[in-house]
């Protein structure tokens, strides 16, 4: 008894069920424990079951510590090893990610859309941005505007008549362009391409009213009328773009030469069908100057300037010397009391032949009348040019035209500010 009573106290002792039909208890807690995290194992039916600690859990103010039960222990385990159910939110992306996401793209489109409706604080600045320009009046007059560029003014803080030379040249192959008769030649109409024809300028006249300056917007129009058999005349006029003045006027007679031979030729029929429908019937906007160019020579000339040779950036698509950069060597022998106290006012040239990457040349001016010594006296100044090879020929004749540059700025003509004195 004593035996047995001892050995009770650490092994528990089946005993039969007074209920055939009952069924081991399968409550948490009843024949098992966990103890420092060892879990006991269920015996079998009728066999011995070891207990792990046979006292009685320790209690601090009637609350049972130092153990859990098998029930809370999985429960605890389960909350942090197994991850949180799938549902519909928790599979969505992290909202502070998606908001920063959409703010950035909010604030990207409101800084193009600042960009698109930018608007200039002066009315003068608003120009005709990227484009070539538009035709106008029935489609006969091609409309094209320009800023006037930092780089395209000159010592006088205006721009230099190369620059409005270039701006009639680009809109005169603008025009052919939008008018659709572009070849694959450097204006030249389909029909002038397929016979290896160019156009080359034989005659300007410009006449300069006032020269526009640094962020000046001007606006070019330009349009083409027949001249002779075998000849077209464009006109351009250059204005102001935000007060309407007109600033320049110029005309030139334009005829085709063979690509190939280098020779002059008459319009063929086909080109004549070409651009026929864009001529205008207008007059001259310039009036044509009738006075015969005198010749000009060693021995009549003021002032000579020898040793000009074109670079190859002087060179068009046609392989000969664009016509803007004869202007720039006519003015290479002006006289420097000329340049400093006079404007170009208007220009009459003459182009007799075209020059090569490999010529030589030699520029020669005559100043008419009293020449430079008293040109705070005389007022307006004229002066013959002629730019020649060096073996002789003839490439540009020309008469310049020239005002004092503070007449209408100073109240007095030929009155020069200090500092140009």
């Amino acid at each position: 008894m004593v035996a047995t009573a001892a050995t009770s106290a650490f092994f528990a002792v089946a005993s039969p069920s007074s209920d055939p039909d009952a069924k081991p208890s399968t409550k948490p807690g009843v024949g098992s424990a966990i103890l420092r995290g060892i879990k006991s194992r269920n015996a079998p039916s009728g066999s011995l079951q070891v207990k792990a600690n046979a006292q009685a859990p320790p209690k601090i103010n009637g609350t049972t510590v130092g153990y859990t039960s098998s029930a809370e222990g999985v429960k605890i385990e389960d909350d942090m090893s197994s991850p949180p159910p799938r549902t519909f939110i928790n599979q969505l992306p992290d909202w502070s990610m998606l908001l920063a996401a959409i703010t950035t793209i909010f604030l990207a489109a409101e800084k193009q859309w600042m960009m698109l409706d930018w608007k200039p604080r002066r009315s003068d600045m608003l120009i005709d941005p990227f484009g070539l320009g538009k035709i106008v009046q029935d489609g006969l007059v091609f409309r094209q505007n320009f800023s006037i560029r930092s780089y395209e003014i000159g010592a006088d803080r205006t721009a230099s008549i190369e620059t409005l030379m270039n701006h009639l040249q680009e809109t005169a192959l603008n025009h052919v362009r939008t008018a659709g008769l572009l070849g694959d030649g450097f204006g030249s109409t389909p029909e002038m391409s397929i016979r290896n024809l160019i156009w080359v300028v034989t005659r300007m006249q410009v006449v300069v009213d006032r020269y526009p300056t640094w962020g000046d917007v001007v606006q070019v129009d330009t349009w083409v009328c027949a001249s002779g058999k075998n000849g077209m005349r464009r006109d351009w006029i250059i204005r102001d773009c935000k007060t309407g003045e007109t600033l320049t006027r110029a005309s030139s007679v334009w005829v085709m030469m063979n690509k190939q031979t280098r020779r002059l030729s008459k319009i063929p029929d086909a080109v004549r069908a070409e651009i026929e429908p864009y001529f205008m019937d207008s007059a001259p906007i310039v009036d044509e100057d009738g006075r015969k160019l005198p010749k000009l020579d060693d021995s009549t000339a003021d002032y000579i300037r020898t040793g000009l040779t074109p670079r190859w950036s002087d060179l068009d698509v046609n392989q000969h010397v664009n016509n803007v950069k004869y202007i720039g060597w006519i003015l290479e022998s002006a006289p420097l009391p000329i340049l400093e106290s006079h404007e170009l006012s208007s220009m009459t040239l003459e182009y007799r032949r075209e020059c090569g990457r490999d010529s030589v040349l030699q520029s020669l001016t005559a100043v008419c009348g009293t020449g430079v010594g008293n040109l705070l006296d005389c007022g307006n100044v004229e002066c013959q040019h002629l730019l020649r090879l060096e073996e002789g020929a003839e490439i540009v004749k020309g008469r310049t035209e020239w005002r004092p540059k503070y007449a209408h700025s100073m109240g007095g003509v030929g009155q020069i500010p200090a500092e140009s004195a």
